[in-house]
């Protein structure tokens, strides 16, 4: 995922107290016991406020619950969770780099969290030798760069873009699709490899992020005749986008990627628009991880159960936390200690390759489907 976009949401319950500066902040662990507290710190960087506020707090809360868990077992050496505010904007993202970098406390990035912003700040991150694990940035390019320190703990939108036309293909077994992408790499990368593997298209669109009116394009999908619509793109316009289709008797299922596997979809769409609707995740469903993370989650966020990527965040930050463990305090030997990591997470075992992508045997895309005004999990693709 490269980015999202939010109308607003809740301050989250039961998150220690959020210290930001306009580009950065920082989450500190009160010690305990006499404890000392250790020199080290990771670092979150993604978006906490702004429009894509959505994705990155729910990454942040999720490297948060692994963090505070690793405290509560080591009160002798406290790790910090140092907040990097992205608001989820390449053009922002590079400073922010910098003050991350210039921190010498800091051992490790959870994040990037969009491919926009990784690829704004991949050189500047290997330049540094600062190792980053993103739980969500799914642009494939990200790897084939040369960077040394670039990783992420999920398949890339070449997987989750075969998997959705598959899933279009043989289980909606639509004759007709109709693919429409918002203009970002993310969004039309997904959307050209959709249309690889689905086949059949009954024509094509570009829409624009931000945008809200999309009565052109409701046109050219009602007289294509489509039967399945597939729109690469963020939730917020793909909520506004089903709305405008239902709204013209356009029945056609409509799919997504992982940039709408948010609630803000259905807030944007509204449940009835919404219903039926299919979301494809390189993600595993938080209740069906391993461990006991989906009650760990609960309790400490008041009842709120964990959202996208979540899991995810707290594979990457259990990565750098076994480093610190093991007594990797410089960043060239988190960089090799990571590069060899091989481990069962949560969500799936933990190796990487040379580029930094998790192994393709342990690749997971899940389809999703809204019912009764909520995201729930569908059932696993196989590729």
């Amino acid at each position: 995922m490269r980015r999202g976009y939010l109308r607003g949401f809740a301050v989250i319950a039961g998150a220690a107290t959020l210290i930001l500066s306009a580009c950065g902040g920082e989450e500190k662990t009160t010690t305990g016991g006499g404890g000392k507290k250790c020199d080290l710190a990771l670092g979150f960087f993604g978006a906490l406020t702004g429009d894509a506020a959505n994705l990155g707090i729910n990454i942040k809360n999720g490297a948060k619950l692994k963090i505070d868990q690793y405290n509560q077992a080591h009160p002798d050496c406290k790790v910090t969770l140092k907040l990097f505010d992205s608001e989820g904007s390449p053009d922002k993202a590079p400073a922010l780099a910098t003050q991350a970098i210039n921190d010498q406390s800091v051992i490790g990035i959870i994040g990037p969290a969009f491919s926009g912003e990784s690829n704004a700040t991949g050189d500047a991150f290997n330049e540094a030798g600062l190792t980053t694990i993103s739980a969500s940035a799914t642009n494939p390019t990200l790897t084939q760069q040369g960077w040394k320190t670039f990783h992420r703990v999920l398949g890339n939108d070449a997987s989750q873009g075969p998997a959705a036309g598959k899933y279009i293909k043989d289980t909606l077994k639509a004759t007709k699709v109709f693919v429409i992408d918002d203009a970002s790499d993310y969004g039309k990368g997904l959307a050209d490899e959709v249309t690889k593997v689905a086949g059949n298209a009954a024509g094509k669109d570009t829409v624009q992020q931000k945008q809200t009116d999309f009565s052109a394009t409701v046109a050219k999908v009602k007289s294509s005749g489509a039967d399945a619509v597939f729109y690469g793109g963020y939730y917020q316009e793909a909520g506004l986008l089903v709305k405008q289709l239902r709204e013209a008797a356009v029945k056609a299922t409509f799919v997504a990627g992982d940039g709408v596997k948010d609630q803000g979809f259905i807030t944007a769409a509204g449940a009835k628009a919404a219903e039926g609707a299919i979301v494809t995740c390189p993600c595993n469903p938080p209740e069906k991880v391993s461990g006991t993370f989906f009650e760990d989650y609960k309790k400490a966020n008041n009842g709120a159960e964990p959202a996208t990527y979540g899991a995810e965040a707290y594979d990457a930050a259990t990565i750098f936390l076994a480093g610190i463990d093991a007594g990797k305090t410089s960043r060239s030997d988190m960089l090799d200690f990571v590069n060899s990591y091989d481990a069962p997470g949560i969500t799936k075992q933990l190796k990487f390759d040379s580029t930094g992508e998790i192994e393709k045997a342990n690749v997971v895309v899940w389809s999703y489907i809204v019912k009764s005004g909520k995201i729930v999990a569908d059932q696993e693709i196989k590729q």
